[in-house]
């Protein structure tokens, strides 16, 4: 465990940096604040399970499970940094393992999101939040969102940046994907009165059920598919964490 301490403060060191911090929380302040009030006049509420919010409490809810996604990408920048720089061989040179490597990332990369999602809902608490039914005996289901959204990103950075040979292809695929993600999903707009292809589509993608989770765990609001979508991103996490973890076991220093 000490080990994967280490290699967590070497990431957080290496990763958290003023264009870091203006990505992953002045953006989505700005986007909530501003994007979230001026949707007000043609979106007055949303309706989340069984509870009502108004479109800035989405959207802010929404936004928490976009930086676990965003957050994620850290651990395939990290590996694919490493590997191009050389510091991937000096690590397992060290006292480290690859199983302590992969653990680090993960962990850094749930740190993050556990603390954007923190200081994202500390400034909305007073503000977007202020007459949304905040349910407190539920936010541990908040935290088992970002959790599991955390390893199931991170696994997929890691196994994209294993896969890819160049770094605008590591750049092209990540963005691309993550653009699928981030509007395909409930996170900024609720899957009811979509197209039916669309509302398809939104359920084949994990960040809705990320985003489903973390607002279940704000608003307690349970809706007939949430127990599903839960076992499914569970599953579906562990899966693809241990292709990850697979691939860098057989990965070539």
């Amino acid at each position: 465990m000490h080990q994967v301490l280490r290699l967590v403060s070497r990431n957080l060191t290496a990763t958290i940096d003023k264009p870091f911090l203006i990505w992953q929380i002045i953006f989505p302040l700005v986007y909530i604040f501003v994007a979230g009030y001026a949707y007000t006049s043609i979106i007055e509420s949303v309706d989340v399970g069984i509870v009502a919010v108004d479109y800035p409490a989405f959207i802010a809810s929404g936004m928490i499970g976009f930086n676990v996604m965003n957050s994620s990408l850290i651990a395939g920048t990290i590996i694919w940094s490493d590997r191009r720089n050389g510091m991937f061989e000096q690590i397992l040179v060290g006292p480290f393992t690859r199983a302590h490597y992969i653990a680090s990332n993960i962990l850094t990369i749930t740190m993050i999101g556990l603390m954007s999602a923190g200081i994202i809902f500390l400034a909305s608490v007073l503000t977007v939040f202020s007459n949304a039914p905040i349910s407190l005996p539920t936010i541990p289901y908040m935290v088992l969102g970002i959790i599991l959204g955390s390893i199931f990103f991170g696994s997929l950075a890691i196994i994209v940046s294993i896969r890819m040979r160049s770094t605008e292809s590591f750049q092209l695929t990540i963005n691309t994907a993550f653009l699928f993600f981030a509007f395909v999903s409930t996170t900024f707009y609720p899957s009811q009165g979509v197209p039916d292809a669309l509302g398809k589509a939104f359920f084949v993608n994990p960040l809705t059920y990320v985003v489903d989770i973390i607002r279940f765990g704000l608003f307690a609001s349970s809706g007939p598919l949430l127990l599903l979508e839960a076992v499914t991103l569970g599953a579906a996490s562990a899966v693809i964490f241990f292709v990850a973890t697979l691939m860098l076991a057989k990965l070539n220093i």
